[in-house]
């Protein structure tokens, strides 16, 4: 009897979404789904042509910064990290955006060994609600450099 019971419930459910379907207004009818609508257009930020690859991307209010290496000045894990971020502050502030607007970074280490110098270092640059973070240890980095950072920020 239960079983009888449901499979009628079942079928009034279906039949009450079909005809609802079937009577929905126009302007629901035509209009495409959310994930079909058009989005406005990544702007790919690049102020050099020397490099492959855009310096960041501004899409949907969100700064994509590419990795910044700290080279250029004194060498060690310290100096290098000062140099990155320093490299990050003021691409981001060419592009409209600050560090206090940071929400995600990702530090990539030639050595996890220089996790405690880069965090010093680090927490300067984020002294109050600090962004999201992933720090790993690659096989190695462009010019021997011991660090790259990307950051992805609020335009």
């Amino acid at each position: 009897m239960l079983r009888g019971a449901a499979l009628f419930a079942l079928g009034a459910i279906a039949t009450f979404l079909f005809v609802g379907l079937q009577s929905a207004p126009a302007e629901l009818e035509a209009a495409p789904p959310a994930a079909m609508q058009q989005q406005a257009a990544p702007e790919f930020l690049n102020p050099s042509s020397r490099i492959p690859f855009s310096e960041a991307v501004r899409y949907d209010g969100t700064l994509y910064l590419s990795g910044k290496l700290g080279l250029g000045g004194e060498r060690g894990i310290e100096p290098e990290t000062r140099a990155a971020l320093e490299s990050i502050k003021d691409a981001l502030e060419r592009h409209g955006s600050s560090m206090d607007r940071v929400m995600k970074c990702l530090v990539m280490l030639a050595d996890i060994e220089d996790y405690g110098g880069m965090n010093a270092v680090y927490a300067e640059f984020f002294p109050e609600n600090p962004p999201a973070r992933s720090a790993l240890a690659v096989g190695g980095l462009v010019s021997n450099a011991k660090i790259e950072i990307e950051c992805l920020a609020a335009a």
